[in-house]
């Protein structure tokens, strides 16, 4: 591989953690370190809110003031931002290669070739998404598809998404899965009140009503320990749907966990649970097989598909049939649960990253 130069829009890496934000904190280190073996290099623009994980000295930063929210005004300045900094690395005689986002609207032409991350497709696929804003979605998704030069996504199922939708781009599509190696895995150390746990931002995709009436449905199953960043009001709703169904004294929602406390709060719970309705791959699933935890996952996007191996799963609207699930996968023996943790031990961030550089090297 000759030396590259890549710049990445890092824009809205000022999020709280989860998978997306995972994804660039494990990828970016490892990208720069293959560019930089060969001679080339990674530059990250970074956007108001600066980004929300250490980023190593190898990554060449370019701050920005394009903000990531609202939408429409990081839109209508991302553009200009990226042409500044690609017009000034060439006046400096470094000039870029090819510019990578994962984020919509991408931005417009730009001097450079695009290549382009898709996590999963929100705004088209879930259920109770107006009409006008899909039809929207859709022709915002396949503008970013065409000035693609490459496409990158995280599983089989999201990649058969897209060739269902935009046919055409199914030659320039890679899928690059995502690692699980970021944690320390600890022993196993549930106590007998052990909780139930969720790993992942509260918000209405990831389905946690589910859980609380599936917890309504049957009283012998441990309490509740939700675990992530609130979204808009879904932890206030989550409350007081808890109050209606009089199991308030049964949930917790504890906020953000920092990583260095999750290997403690995985090797601790009783059973991890994502009943979401939308995941383009489902991190958290991982992690939890990996450090041996039973697992109880809905049929609901890649989440079989990252889970191959030992999960219980259930639909995603059936409370009983979740609570069900739940019980059955904290019946697992340790032997049940090796032959994941095995497979789970594959995905790597290592392999990720050697994927987008020969995607790029194309």
């Amino acid at each position: 591989m000759s030396a590259m130069r890549v710049l990445v829009s890092g824009i809205v890496l000022d999020q709280p953690m989860g998978g997306v934000r995972r994804h660039n904190a494990e990828l970016l280190p490892r990208i720069a370190e293959l560019l930089e073996a060969e001679g080339g290099e990674l530059a990250l623009l970074t956007g108001r809110g600066g980004v929300g994980f250490e980023v190593p000295a190898k990554v060449r930063v370019i701050p920005s003031d394009v903000p990531s929210s609202p939408l429409l005004v990081r839109a209508a300045r991302e553009t200009k931002a990226l042409s500044v900094a690609i017009a000034q690395a060439a006046e400096d005689g470094r000039p870029f290669d090819v510019v990578h986002v994962a984020h919509l609207p991408a931005p417009r032409t730009l001097p450079v070739p695009m290549s382009l991350t898709l996590h999963d497709l929100r705004s088209l696929d879930l259920e109770h998404t107006p009409f006008s804003r899909r039809l929207v979605a859709k022709a915002v998704v396949g503008h970013a598809l065409q000035r693609a030069q490459q496409v990158f996504t995280v599983s089989e199922h999201m990649r058969t998404r897209l060739v269902r939708g935009w046919p055409e781009i199914e030659a320039k599509l890679r899928v690059a899965p995502n690692g699980a190696d970021h944690l320390p895995v600890l022993p196993r150390n549930p106590a007998s009140d052990a909780p139930l746990l969720h790993v992942g931002h509260i918000e209405p995709r990831k389905n946690l009503e589910l859980l609380l009436r599936a917890l309504a449905l049957d009283t012998t199953l441990p309490d509740l320990l939700l675990v992530g960043a609130p979204k808009r009001d879904e932890d206030q709703r989550l409350i007081a749907l808890a109050r209606t169904l009089q199991i308030s004294d049964r949930v917790r929602l504890a906020g953000p966990c920092p990583d260095e406390d999750l290997p403690a709060l995985l090797a601790s719970a009783a059973a991890m649970v994502l009943p979401s309705h939308l995941e383009g791959f489902g991190i958290v699933a991982l992690e939890a097989q990996r450090a041996r935890v039973p697992l109880a996952i809905s049929s609901a996007g890649a989440l079989a598909e990252t889970a191959a191996e030992s999960a219980i799963v259930f639909p995603p609207d059936d409370p009983q049939a979740c609570a069900n699930a739940m019980g059955q996968a904290m019946q697992q023996s340790a032997a049940d649960l090796e032959p994941a943790a095995v497979r789970a031990e594959g995905f790597t961030w290592d392999a990720a990253a050697r994927i987008f550089v020969s995607g790029w090297a194309t």
